[in-house]
């Protein structure tokens, strides 16, 4: 097992991609702390971990909240012995809306979480790193939405955007200290999430439920839509000591929609 016996913080760890890491770093020998908005929606992903023999604690947490990742982190290290793998998960699609029906509101509610959240989880993740005087694995949320925007989604991909920036400032910057900064760019997955952007569009556009999604998942290249899974098997690789040389990036891991 790749990570075996190394500690993970995973946020956004609930369902869908975070619930997909959270297995696949169990499998890879990880134990977990898993942080959601409440630890009654962890309960399952926990079952998971638990069930594939891994030591695991669930922590309510708000990524929007500086001192409550802190807290996260510091639990993270005392309660399961050690802190070697960030995993900055937790995100929200934003408004479906044209650049022009952008509401501060919006702005504030969606940076406060995609962008305050991937932030503050690679500032406390670094210093306790630094504290345990070892190197860690810094791991973000981005999306094919932070390599190309798109319209209707100007807001959610700006900021993917600033995460990607994030990602490469803090590389440079925490290399030297045997950290590493990376980022992965999901597409089309089958999740929530992209219930919710479909729902958005049928309610602007009069498009009807499932049109939107279905649209997108034709332009695929491998013919289908994403799994948690998929996006799990990369994180995976970014967890690893096979990563150790990378640092900085974040790939596309779409079955083919964004080429660069």
């Amino acid at each position: 097992m790749a990570i075996d016996g190394k500690i993970a913080l995973i946020t956004g760890a609930a369902q869908g991609i975070g619930q997909g890491i959270a297995e696949r770093l169990a499998k890879d020998g990880a134990d977990l702390a898993l942080l959601d908005l409440t630890e009654d929606s962890l309960q399952e992903t926990k079952a998971k971990v638990e069930a594939l023999g891994r030591r695991t604690i669930t922590i309510a947490g708000d990524v929007s909240d500086k001192a409550s990742l802190e807290s996260a982190v510091n639990r993270t290290a005392d309660e399961l012995g050690g802190f070697d793998i960030i995993v900055n998960n937790a995100g929200i699609a934003g408004p479906i809306t044209p650049v022009e029906g952008i509401t501060e509101a919006d702005f504030d509610k969606i940076y406060a979480i995609n962008v305050k959240g991937v932030l503050f989880g690679i500032q406390v993740a670094a210093a306790k790193f630094k504290e345990l005087g070892k190197g860690g694995k810094i791991i973000a949320a981005t999306s094919i939405a932070a390599h190309d925007s798109f319209p209707m989604l100007g807001l959610y991909s700006s900021t993917k955007f600033a995460v990607r920036a994030l990602i490469q400032a803090s590389a440079q910057e925490l290399g030297a200290h045997g950290i590493t900064v990376n980022g992965y760019s999901p597409g089309i997955v089958g999740t929530g999430m992209w219930e919710e952007i479909d729902r958005g569009f049928a309610e602007l556009t009069g498009a009807e439920i499932g049109a939107t999604y279905k649209k997108y998942v034709e332009g695929i290249t491998m013919g289908r839509a994403s799994t948690p899974e998929d996006v799990a098997n990369f994180v995976s690789y970014l967890a690893g000591p096979d990563s150790d040389y990378m640092t900085g990036q974040t790939p596309l891991i779409d079955g083919g929609m964004v080429f660069r």
